[in-house]
């Protein structure tokens, strides 16, 4: 899944806490939240304010915990474990090693594997694979 693919991904499940999301999904879209903080906090600076920065996170709340969700269903995790991020370091360091772990391969309880049925980057163009 390449970067477009996933931000556009995340806003269509954007309440989908029940599927399963890649590493890449999960990963580009932690990038792009990113780059839209820096933005915002460039804006802050320029405007001598912090609304900016609110202004433009209220909209990736949702969807970055229902990826986070998602990316745990692909490790054969509940989402219930994201709630471990309530607790300081640990917590931060325990979804971080689950977030970089490769998902389970094939089907599990929370779904289909979705690198299952990502075409190859030749199919992607038209080529044929």
């Amino acid at each position: 899944m390449g970067f477009g693919q996933a931000i556009s991904a995340g806003f269509a499940k954007y309440f989908n806490f029940s599927d399963r999301s890649c590493r890449s999904e999960y990963w580009y879209w932690v990038l792009f939240t990113t780059l839209v903080a820096i933005a915002g906090n460039v804006g802050n600076v320029m405007l001598h304010t912090r609304a900016v920065n609110i202004i433009l996170s209220l909209p990736f709340i949702i969807p970055s915990w229902a990826i986070a969700v998602r990316r745990l269903h692909d490790i054969d995790r509940t989402g219930w474990w994201v709630l471990i991020s309530l607790v300081p370091i640990i917590g931060a360091i325990v979804l971080i090693i689950f977030f970089v772990n490769r998902g389970t391969d094939g089907p599990n309880r929370f779904g289909a594997d979705p690198l299952a049925a990502e075409p190859s980057p030749n199919q992607q163009f038209g080529a044929p694979a």
